[in-house]
């Protein structure tokens, strides 16, 4: 094969490879949590942070302020492992806990729930994308009794500068 020939086989050849290789990363499947997430309600302001996925992993942190105190906050990160995606949360400063999603394939979804059965609560964690603006995230888990308890933070896209 000539130069000139391997040149212009390589010119479409590596950009395909690029892309089925990029497209095959479970991680791509939940960019669109990426951005400014936040709740409001009365002077409380919930405001949860996402990268978009880079290096196999997407890094975030959220934060709850109320009567211009920060009262809670909360390291995140998801990665791939095993064929699964793990979230990762350190909860105003807690002990680090990880949830496992289902095996997930490389295909955009709108929602993803990972488990923890073994922690106290919660056990589940699930985010679900509601059209191009919205992100509601379910969190639940056993109470007392063992009867499950949980809670919805419904939240809006905002901007990441303020």
């Amino acid at each position: 094969m000539s130069l000139t020939r391997l040149a212009f086989f390589l010119s479409f050849a590596c950009p395909l490879a690029l892309s089925a290789q990029a497209s095959a990363d479970p991680m791509q499947s939940l960019q669109w949590m990426a951005g400014c997430w936040e709740q409001r309600a009365g002077e409380r302001v919930a405001t949860e942070m996402w990268m978009p996925p880079a290096g196999g992993m997407m890094v975030g942190g959220s934060r709850t302020v109320s009567r211009g105190t920060a009262r809670a906050y909360e390291h995140l990160r998801v990665h791939a492992s095993e064929g699964r995606l793990v979230y990762t949360a350190v909860p105003s400063g807690q002990k680090e806990t990880s949830f496992t999603s289902a095996v997930l394939g490389a295909a955009p979804t709108d929602s993803i729930t990972f488990e923890n059965p073994a922690h106290d609560f919660p056990t589940r964690i699930t985010y679900r994308r509601v059209g191009s603006d919205s992100l509601v995230a379910r969190v639940e888990g056993p109470g007392p009794g063992g009867v499950m308890r949980g809670f919805v933070v419904a939240m809006r896209r905002t901007s990441c500068t303020g």
